[in-house]
């Protein structure tokens, strides 16, 4: 086994006993973990440019060297046997290498597992057809959401579900459901060349590992329209910035002639964040959830964005729930301090208020 290969599945060893979710290499400097959420130093030696180099070229499967050294950065997936898989994300930064590992567990979790409400994740399950979207920062568990609700939807309906992945993160043994997971770089040779052979693979449900441009969107909406369920994740901050975003996809004169259509297709929004839980051990979600009913599609399509938030808050019955909604449940129930809450909540003077029992309604202030 190459020698720098070899300290670098110490390394991924290491932070798997220790619980990291990602692992920080940069040359020359100490390698880091992202132990919930913090990174912490590792004691041992810092790696050189040449090892760091070694470990990719060694590592990255056929096919990805060429970009690896024609781009200078590459994604791939790697497995250490007895210890895990790993997303693995190399770059050139100041004409130096640097890597960043995720460590993805293969056995795809539970909503229970990720400390999710499940009843809205299930609703969406149950989509037959349309767009649901997973939103947030990255690190922030997009692809672990999405992977409990592929699990669930494994574990109770019979659908086929295709997955385009850039790396394949979770893997999935079928149970009811029948999967076809395609990487790209490696089953397919572009993920526009992917998503274009989907819709000949009959499909039920389509995992897009990215919403990235205004094909890949396209592509998308042309599966809703016969008859399919998308889901793909959206780097976005909130139900507004995602469905803006997608907008941006387009001129402003094709946007205009969008809205009907997005509106039409689009199931909803999750939006998340991580924030430290009560004991200071690991980390709890907030949500945000977007269903799109009749009064949530009118808005889109008439452009008034604005009126998401509004729309999200007063929507408890229809299954949305606001950042705020969420954030107050885990504080009052005692998994996060009100500390965090405020310091995650997009309005902390309202949560605030919340807080101590007054609330705001289209009417007035409710005690």
């Amino acid at each position: 086994m190459n020698e720098s290969v070899e300290i670098f599945n110490n390394l991924l060893q290491l932070a798997v006993e220790n619980g990291a979710s990602d692992i920080h290499v940069k040359t020359d400097k100490p390698a880091l973990l992202r132990l919930n959420g913090r990174l912490e130093a590792v004691d041992m030696d810092a790696l050189n440019i040449d090892q760091v180099s070694a470990f990719v070229d060694e590592t990255c499967p056929e096919g990805f060297l060429d970009r690896w050294h024609a781009d200078k950065q590459v994604d791939y997936a790697y497995s250490l046997e007895e210890v895990g898989r790993f997303r693995v994300n190399a770059f050139f930064q100041r004409q130096s290498v640097s890597v960043v590992f995720r460590h993805v567990k293969d056995r795809p979790p539970s909503f229970e597992d990720l400390n999710h409400e499940p009843e809205a994740f299930r609703k969406f399950c149950q989509s037959k057809d349309g767009i649901l979207l997973v939103c947030g920062a990255t690190g922030s568990g997009k692809s672990s959401t999405l992977a409990a609700m592929l699990n669930y939807i494994n574990h109770n309906f019979d659908k086929h579900i295709v997955t385009l992945e850039d790396p394949i993160e979770f893997t999935y043994s079928d149970v009811k459901s029948v999967f076809n997971q395609r990487e790209v770089g490696i089953d397919s040779p572009t993920f526009q060349m992917g998503m274009k052979a989907v819709l000949r693979q009959d499909p039920d449900i389509i995992l897009i590992g990215e919403m990235r441009d205004a094909d890949t969107f396209n592509t998308a909406l042309t599966a809703v329209e016969t008859g399919h369920f998308v889901l793909g994740t959206l780097h976005s901050s909130n139900a507004q910035q995602a469905i803006q975003r997608l907008f941006e996809f387009y001129t402003p004169e094709e946007a205009q002639s969008m809205r009907r259509q997005i509106a039409s297709a689009l199931k909803g929004t999750i939006t998340q964040k991580l924030i430290p839980d009560l004991e200071g051990t690991g980390r709890m979600p907030a949500v945000e959830i977007f269903m799109v009913d009749s009064l949530g599609r009118k808005i889109i399509e008439e452009g008034e964005f604005e009126k998401i938030p509004s729309v999200i808050e007063a929507g408890q019955e229809s299954g949305s729930r606001s950042f705020n909604q969420d954030l107050y449940r885990l504080i009052k129930a005692g998994k996060i301090s009100k500390q965090d809450g405020l310091a995650f909540s997009p309005n902390p003077k309202a949560l605030e208020m919340n807080l101590k029992g007054i609330f705001l309604s289209s009417g007035g202030i409710v005690n």
